[in-house]
């Protein structure tokens, strides 16, 4: 049995699906966690969240946290959100593949999914989180905001705290290179961020989706397959 961790699917799903059927071989024996951000900016995010109910209602063990994309979504379907800044990261292309026009016309399974999500998961020696932890709060697993939108929080780690754990994350695309190198520094830094920047894969330095084996700490990797077109245009690359 294994222990995977994947972030930032951002609505990649022909991706995701070759990762993890193809690449990795995901069995019901395995446990899958999945750290945020399953929409935006690709093409097919309500078709991510699609898979991932098959393989639960199959029988698979799969684990979601929230991320910041999500959150974005679902406070603009509450109405307390700021439309224009969602859709112009990514929101409107989730509209589009769910075939609406207004967050709050998604059907009610996919809002309440969303709605009950964690913040984080404690998995054996691990801490998952979509974004990172706020180590100047007295807890850091008790700071929301800090769990989903923390960038530049590395140097501010507070190892005693941790007691011997590592924290897994994703949020902020990073290299390849960036992520074999935190791994083969997880015991001394206690960090691994394993977003590759899916969605960029107009950019030879990212563009794709990193998966992280918790249980053997091997790292795989699958360049985007999907079409990207439609978020390439948004961002005029």
């Amino acid at each position: 049995m294994r222990k995977i961790a994947i972030s930032d699917i951002h609505g990649c799903v022909l991706t995701f699906k070759k990762l993890l059927l193809e690449v990795l071989r995901f069995s019901k024996e395995d446990e899958l966690y999945l750290l945020g951000d399953y929409i935006d900016r690709g093409p097919d995010s309500k078709q991510v969240f699609d898979f991932i109910f098959n393989l639960q209602h199959e029988g698979y063990q799969v684990h979601c946290l929230m991320g910041n994309h999500e959150e974005a979504m679902l406070a603009c379907a509450r109405g307390d959100g700021h439309l224009p800044s969602w859709k112009r990261y990514g929101g409107q292309i989730t509209l589009d593949s769910f075939g609406v026009s207004q967050p709050d016309d998604i059907a009610k399974d996919y809002l309440d999914f969303l709605q009950d999500l964690k913040f984080y998961f404690e998995v054996d020696d691990y801490i998952l989180v979509h974004a990172g932890l706020n180590f100047r709060a007295a807890n850091p697993l008790l700071d929301r905001v800090g769990m989903l939108w923390s960038r530049d929080w590395e140097a501010t780690v507070n190892k005693t705290w941790l007691n011997g754990r590592s924290v897994i994350y994703g949020h902020t695309p990073v290299k390849r290179v960036q992520i074999e190198t935190a791994l083969s520094n997880l015991s001394e830094n206690q960090l691994l961020n394993i977003d590759a920047g899916c969605y960029g894969s107009y950019s030879p330095e990212y563009g794709s989706l990193c998966a992280f084996d918790l249980s053997n700490q091997q790292l795989y990797f699958q360049k985007n397959i999907d079409d990207m077109q439609a978020w390439r245009a948004h961002v005029g690359k």
